[in-house]
């Protein structure tokens, strides 16, 4: 079978489906660790993603030089934001409700100056020129950027699995994730490694926005979209883990484009059923006497 017999419109999907499953997992990993290590319930974590699509769109050339500068910029705004959330929620430590009030006023506040300084309208954000054309995949044309942003965070996928599994690092985060008190009495810095752990998770977010801009492009509303769907990913991935991230933020991306594709009026009740079944299996598997 040639590749016009293996390449479709469902084929075309699904790989959409792949890019948007790696964005939100590129979003996402950094939530999960921020959850599962920091304790932290950031309602403020689409807003990092935001920020990032509106460099990406403010900074854009045409060329690789602004793609370059805002990719700069998301390290510097990420860390930024990642520490000054691990400020602000440092009083609120063990009061999971005050921390989503209060990431949720930060959002708030963030979304209402982004509408005030780049406009209430939705906003296109082109890939540099070099990357800008289609591919022919098969009877499709498919764009080159798209093609490049699977690559590239394929490659950040590999990399966080990498930290988080394999370094001395991650076993470190691993740690904490797994008994934070128990890690404290051995000697390990907990309070650094989860304000590294914000601070890393900032700086993802607000990358995954420079490079996820001309799949996602910002406007009002987007960082409450891609909040919802980090959280699901999350949820059903399992908090601390980036294997579970990484799967389920596949599955959330080929739900929201195959499955809608397939069947459009199942998508939402796919995504709820995965939620609540993650949420059944690991209670039955946590909790003291309830069988495995």
């Amino acid at each position: 079978m040639g590749l016009d017999g293996l390449v479709n419109a469902y084929t075309i999907t699904a790989l959409d489906g792949v890019a948007h499953g790696l964005l939100l997992f590129v979003i996402a990993a950094g939530l999960t660790l921020i959850v599962g290590v920091a304790g932290v319930f950031s309602m403020a974590h689409g807003t990092l993603y935001l920020a990032g699509a509106y460099l990406a769109w403010h900074l854009a050339d045409g060329g690789f030089t602004g793609l370059t500068l805002a990719l700069a910029a998301a390290v510097a705004v990420g860390a930024l934001g990642g520490a000054g959330l691990a400020a602000a929620v440092r009083p609120l430590t063990d009061r999971p409700l005050d921390q989503v009030l209060a990431t949720l006023g930060v959002a708030y506040i963030a979304a209402d100056q982004f509408s005030t300084v780049f406009g209430a309208e939705p906003r296109s954000v082109d890939p540099p020129q070099a990357v800008a054309g289609s591919v022919s995949l098969g009877a499709f044309q498919y764009p080159v950027y798209r093609l490049g942003f699977i690559a590239v965070a394929a490659v950040l996928a590999v990399a966080l699995f990498w930290l988080v599994e394999r370094s001395r690092t991650g076993a470190v985060v691993r740690a904490v994730v797994a008994d934070a008190g128990m890690a404290a009495a051995i000697g390990l810095r907990t309070g650094i490694v989860r304000t590294g752990v914000l601070v890393g998770g900032g700086v993802l977010a607000v990358t995954a926005g420079v490079l996820g801009a001309p799949v996602i492009g910002p406007a009002p509303g987007a960082d409450t979209t891609i909040l919802v769907y980090s959280l699901i990913v999350c949820v059903v991935g399992g908090l601390g883990s980036i294997r579970g991230a990484l799967l389920a933020a596949l599955g959330v991306g080929q739900t929201l484009t195959l499955g809608v594709a397939l069947a459009p009026g199942a998508a939402a009740f796919v995504l709820a059923a995965a939620m609540l079944a993650a949420l059944t299996l690991r209670q039955r598997t946590t909790l003291p006497g309830r069988p495995a």
